[in-house]
């Protein structure tokens, strides 16, 4: 059995703007907007997911999906850096910062390490490989890179290599855990 499941970031928010960790905002007008002219683009699929963050959830009702939102995608967990920008981090906690973004295993903001999310990933990934049908999940741009590097047997190193823009759709298909990649497509112009 071939399994898909095509992931798609959510639209622009003000702290996607401003390369800020989650603080539960909103889709902005231009995200708002961009989602709903995506609408009606996506392939017929079985079933749809979201992060239950406020921007994964908007995203996909504003795509027309009956999204259902599940935990184990839920955005990387920042601890006490939630709602401040990288660069507010840098200025405060630089070694941790760089720590962070090295080593994998490290989580100096009190929440989740990269490794974490991408094991998360991986068991969300699994349970999703084991049904039949086009799987359609609105998620965090993280989590899309958590699984791409699942995907691909890349190393966590490689999470900080990959770009996730807003509301773009990377397909995954495959079966027993051997996955191909279909990245990079927009689902609507950028303005």
């Amino acid at each position: 059995m071939t399994s898909r499941v095509m992931l798609i970031s959510p639209a622009i928010t003000a702290a996607l703007r401003e390369a800020r960790f989650d603080d539960g905002s909103p889709l902005d007008t231009t995200g708002l907007r961009q989602a709903q002219a995506a609408a009606g683009t996506l392939p017929a699929s079985a079933r749809a997911w979201a992060s239950p963050s406020v921007r994964c959830r908007e995203t996909a009702t504003a795509l027309g999906l009956a999204a259902v939102a599940d935990p184990r995608l839920a955005g990387l967990d920042a601890g006490r850096w939630r709602g401040a920008t990288l660069a507010e981090v840098g200025a405060r906690e630089p070694e941790a910062l760089a720590r962070w973004l090295s080593d994998p295993e490290s989580a100096p903001h009190g929440g989740e390490s990269v490794r974490a999310l991408c094991d998360r990933a991986a068991a969300w990934l699994d349970a999703a490989a084991r049904t039949e049908g086009r799987t359609v999940a609105v998620v965090e741009p993280e989590l899309v890179r958590a699984l791409l590097v699942r995907a691909l047997e890349a190393p966590e190193t490689a999470f900080w290599r990959t770009d996730v823009p807003p509301l773009t759709a990377v397909e995954l298909s495959g079966r027993a855990g051997r996955w191909n990649v279909r990245v990079g497509q927009p689902l609507v112009a950028s303005n």
